[in-house]
């Protein structure tokens, strides 16, 4: 059995990290009683929260399919993060996270089903009635997700829709971008905001209450003895007029 998953836990909390990185099952489920056994058997070892990282193209939708109703019926919550790409069956599997986010250079890709089909006529249409089964099951997925109607899911699949994370967030298939949190708490700290009114008024106000005490708004510093003053000085009442025109 080739696993394309691993746990980590968590140092800092009791949750736990699962990696999914690569081809969904290579060697497919159908008819593997072992290998969905093993991811399942795993995933309930635990308990608490979870976070998944994907990073995978796609693979098998028998495998996609197991594994997002396992994480959807799992207790805790289910924290996705895609780091790099969740393609075709493995954006079904993001699609049961309880918080999905996005990295900014991340892409999700949706499409429809595909197969290999040996046979007459006959066994094509079955294997075309097959997927199109598998389509709207897929669609069920993306469907409770996003909101977005089954007509409007198909289309985007017909058209193997490649999303990066802001339309992906539009769309509803994503909750948000990795590297908000850490945006917003930088910002938050180092904030800052220039208002050229504001300055001005701050001025205009500074330069009134000296014109109408005969002293700065603040006690200067002891000085030496200053120099004569120049006669082409302003006088503070015209220079307040002059700012009053810019103020506005």
């Amino acid at each position: 059995m080739k696993k394309f998953w691993n746990w980590v836990k968590n140092e800092d909390d009791a949750g736990r990290t699962l990696y999914l990185d690569g081809t969904i099952a290579e060697e497919s489920w159908f008819e593997d009683d072992v290998t969905p056994k093993a991811f399942k058997e795993e995933l309930f070892a635990g308990e608490g929260d979870i976070t998944i990282w994907i990073n995978s193209p796609g693979g098998d939708c028998i495998a996609a399919s197991q594994i997002y109703t396992m994480l959807m019926d799992y207790k805790g919550s289910v924290t996705v993060k895609i780091d790099g790409i969740a393609a075709s069956a493995a954006s079904v599997i993001a699609m049961a996270g309880t918080e999905v986010l996005m990295a900014p250079t991340a892409l999700l890709m949706i499409h429809n089903p595909l197969t290999i089909a040996i046979g007459d006529s006959e066994e094509m249409q079955k294997a075309i009635a097959m997927l199109d089964e598998v389509k709207e099951s897929i669609i069920n997925a993306y469907e409770l997700k996003t909101g977005l109607t089954r007509a409007k899911i198909s289309h985007l699949m017909d058209a193997e829709t490649w999303m990066n994370a802001n339309k992906a967030i539009e769309l509803g298939f994503v909750d948000g971008m990795l590297g908000d949190e850490k945006q917003h708490r930088e910002s938050d700290d180092f904030a800052f905001s220039f208002s050229r009114r504001a300055v001005t008024n701050s001025l205009l106000n500074k330069l009134q209450r000296k014109a109408q005490t005969g002293k700065p708004a603040r006690e200067p510093e002891p000085v030496p003895e200053p120099e004569p003053e120049p006669e082409n000085r302003i006088p503070v009442e015209s220079l307040m007029k002059r700012l009053s025109l810019i103020s506005h």
